[in-house]
Protein backbone atom coordinates (compact mmCIF):
# COMPACT_ATOMS: atom_id res chain seq x y z
CA UNK A 1 0.00 0.00 0.00
CA UNK A 2 1.17 3.36 -0.98
CA UNK A 3 2.02 6.42 1.66
CA UNK A 4 -0.30 9.11 0.35
CA UNK A 5 2.50 12.32 0.81
CA UNK A 6 -0.62 15.13 1.23
CA UNK A 7 -1.58 13.27 4.25
CA UNK A 8 1.46 13.69 5.80
CA UNK A 9 1.66 17.47 5.47
CA UNK A 10 -0.20 19.64 7.88
CA UNK A 11 -3.28 20.61 7.33
CA UNK A 12 -3.59 24.80 7.68
CA UNK A 13 -6.74 26.35 8.64
CA UNK A 14 -9.17 27.75 6.07
CA UNK A 15 -8.33 31.57 5.67
CA UNK A 16 -11.56 33.15 7.05
CA UNK A 17 -13.68 35.74 5.74
CA UNK A 18 -12.94 39.52 7.47
CA UNK A 19 -15.18 40.01 10.09
CA UNK A 20 -17.99 42.77 9.20
CA UNK A 21 -17.13 45.73 11.14
CA UNK A 22 -19.33 48.18 10.35
CA UNK A 23 -22.53 46.99 12.99
CA UNK A 24 -19.85 46.89 15.78
CA UNK A 25 -20.00 49.72 18.19
CA UNK A 26 -17.06 51.74 19.37
CA UNK A 27 -16.87 49.49 22.43
CA UNK A 28 -17.18 46.12 20.59
CA UNK A 29 -14.29 47.62 17.87
CA UNK A 30 -12.44 48.35 20.71
CA UNK A 31 -12.29 44.81 22.20
CA UNK A 32 -12.09 43.09 18.64
CA UNK A 33 -8.75 45.13 18.42
CA UNK A 34 -7.30 44.07 21.74
CA UNK A 35 -8.09 40.56 20.58
CA UNK A 36 -6.19 41.14 17.51
CA UNK A 37 -3.77 42.34 19.48
CA UNK A 38 -3.33 39.67 21.76
CA UNK A 39 -3.09 37.64 19.18
CA UNK A 40 -0.73 39.05 17.40
CA UNK A 41 1.60 39.42 20.46
CA UNK A 42 0.58 35.14 20.97
CA UNK A 43 2.03 34.73 17.30
CA UNK A 44 5.69 36.87 17.95
CA UNK A 45 6.07 35.43 21.06
CA UNK A 46 6.01 32.00 18.54
CA UNK A 47 8.24 33.43 16.67
CA UNK A 48 10.73 34.33 19.35
CA UNK A 49 11.08 30.94 20.69
CA UNK A 50 11.16 29.06 16.85
CA UNK A 51 13.98 31.59 16.37
CA UNK A 52 15.65 30.83 19.65
CA UNK A 53 15.52 26.83 18.54
CA UNK A 54 17.27 27.71 15.52
CA UNK A 55 19.63 29.64 16.70
CA UNK A 56 20.99 26.81 19.10
CA UNK A 57 20.68 24.39 16.83
CA UNK A 58 23.09 26.37 14.31
CA UNK A 59 25.46 27.33 17.26
CA UNK A 60 25.90 23.39 18.12
CA UNK A 61 26.20 22.83 14.54
CA UNK A 62 29.27 25.40 14.45
CA UNK A 63 30.76 23.94 17.13
CA UNK A 64 31.55 20.89 15.67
Amino acid sequence: MAIDLDELMPRRAPKQAPRDLKPLSIGELEAHIAELEGEIARARAEIAAKEAVRAGAEALFRKG
